[in-house]
């Protein structure tokens, strides 16, 4: 007891209150809450495939499906062709894997925080943790639908290119510009409830806008830099020349390459701007 008391006796503790300490220790505080932030990622795994009839099978059929029904009409009815030495669906394919990716991962994150409305309200830690979480989930559907594409490798007897080294510098791509307009479109979807509505639209638009059932060199060379705006372009192009060896046009991709780095600055900016309300207006 003598011992407890003057070890007691000793010990000093300061409790430090200072404003805007969070602020300052904010990007600290991501690494601290890293175990929130595993326990989130999974979470949404669990609850992704639960009490669903297919499970995992939804990320090998939506893709396969949405594959086959472009190469038929773009290469069977519309007569388009690949300009590489691939197969037109592995044309179609590889493109759909990052589309799928960032379409998930904005569908996700776009409602992650009004989906973890109660944990926001009653416990502090950074609230970048929430759609960064979803966006990582859909990163095991991309996984899925990569075992397809490997068993068409063997269906078709294609030997991937040599680029394929480089493929994970291109996920890492599609992470930033999902996660940068994933986090733009959280924070408006907190204080406008009624902006998830727009969201499976502008889904939908970018469906049709990016060169997924075709090749960007359909583009013609004075539209290509601004159809480089979309950023999912360079995605797209960056994975069928690190898969397939298809010709990459090196100019327009370096421009997605900066609107993507756009993205991702003007996302954590908005983000970090508006999180202070987001306890207020959730």
């Amino acid at each position: 007891m003598e011992k407890l008391n003057s070890i007691t006796a000793n010990d000093q503790w300061d409790l430090v209150i200072e404003p805007g300490r969070s602020e300052k220790n904010y990007w600290k505080d991501l690494w601290r809450f890293r175990e929130l932030f595993y326990i989130l990622s999974w979470r949404d795994i669990k609850v992704r495939y639960k009490q669903t009839v297919l499970g995992a099978a939804w990320s090998i059929l939506r893709p396969l499906l949405t594959t086959i029904i472009f190469t038929v009409v773009f290469n069977r009815i519309a007569h388009m062709e690949n300009p590489g030495r691939a197969p037109y669906m592995l044309m179609v394919f590889a493109g759909m894997l990052p589309w799928q990716f960032f379409s998930n991962a904005l569908s996700e994150a776009s409602g992650s925080l009004v989906g973890n409305a109660n944990l926001i309200t009653k416990v502090y830690f950074p609230r970048m943790i929430i759609p960064a979480s979803s966006v990582i989930t859909s990163l095991v559907d991309f996984a899925i639908s990569f075992i397809i594409l490997l068993v068409m490798f063997i269906w078709f007897r294609f030997l991937p290119s040599w680029q394929i080294i480089f493929l994970p510098l291109f996920i890492l791509m599609a992470f930033c510009c999902a996660f940068g307009v994933g986090l733009y479109l959280t924070a408006v979807n907190v204080k406008y409830r009624d902006f998830r509505y727009i969201i499976p639209f502008i889904i939908q638009f970018g469906l049709f806008i990016t060169p997924i059932g075709f090749s960007s060199s359909a583009i013609a060379e004075k539209w290509r830099i601004w159809y480089s705006l979309n950023p999912m372009v360079g995605v797209i192009d960056g994975f069928r020349w690190c898969i397939l060896g298809d010709p990459m046009n090196w100019q327009s991709f370096f421009v997605s390459l900066v609107i993507t780095g756009i993205f991702l600055w003007l996302g954590i900016q908005y983000f970090r701007k508006m999180e202070k309300s987001f306890a207020d207006n959730i």
